[in-house]
C-alpha cells in the first residue's frame, strides 16, 4: 500500500479543524515526516497566527500520523491514542504565522509493548528550525476501555 496516496484522516482519528496535518512526506519504522500550512480557520488563530505553545499538538499528530500508518501496515483499525507530555520543548517564534508551510519530523526514540513511546520532535520552516521536544505519547491496545476506567 502506498501510504503517500492516502489523505491524512485515513491515517490518524482527528476529523475537520481538529486535524491539524496536510499530507504524509515520509514514513518508516522509526521515523516519519509531514507538512502543513497554517490557515486562518486554525481553531487556535490569533492576531494572525497560531501560537508557538500549539506546536506541542502539531507535534503530537505527527505522531498520530507515524502510529496510524504502523497500524495499517499491521492490518489494523486507526485508534486515538494520547499525548502524555514533553520535554525541553523550545520554541523559537512566538507564532506560526498564516500561510507558513511547516514540515514536521518525529523520529522514535523508543516504544514499549505497553504502549508508552517517546519521539525526537522538529518544526521546520524550510531548513530552519522552529521548535524541538521530545514528546511522550500512550496508545493503549483498547483506548475506550482505557477512557471508561473511574
Amino acid at each position: 500500500m502506498n501510504f503517500l496516496e492516502l489523505s491524512i484522516e485515513d491515517l490518524v482519528p482527528h476529523r475537520g479543524p481538529m486535524c491539524w496535518i496536510d499530507r504524509l512526506i515520509s514514513a518508516d519504522d522509526d521515523q516519519v515526516t509531514v507538512e502543513t500550512q497554517v490557515r486562518s480557520e486554525h481553531p487556535l488563530v490569533q492576531a494572525g497566527g497560531v501560537p508557538g505553545w500549539a506546536g506541542i499538538e502539531y507535534m503530537a499528530q505527527t505522531i498520530a500520523v507515524w502510529a496510524g500508518v504502523q497500524s495499517m501496515r499491521r492490518g489494523q483499525s486507526i485508534k486515538p491514542g494520547f499525548l502524555l507530555g514533553s520535554r525541553r520543548y523550545q520554541c523559537h517564534c512566538a507564532h506560526f504565522w498564516l500561510g507558513q508551510r511547516l514540515t514536521i519530523q518525529a523520529q522514535r526514540e523508543l516504544m514499549g509493548d505497553n504502549g508508552l513511546g517517546l519521539f525526537s520532535c522538529h518544526i521546520y520552516d524550510q531548513d530552519t528550525e522552529l521548535a524541538v521536544a521530545n514528546v511522550s505519547v500512550f496508545e493503549p491496545p483498547d483506548p475506550q476501555a482505557f477512557l471508561d476506567q473511574p
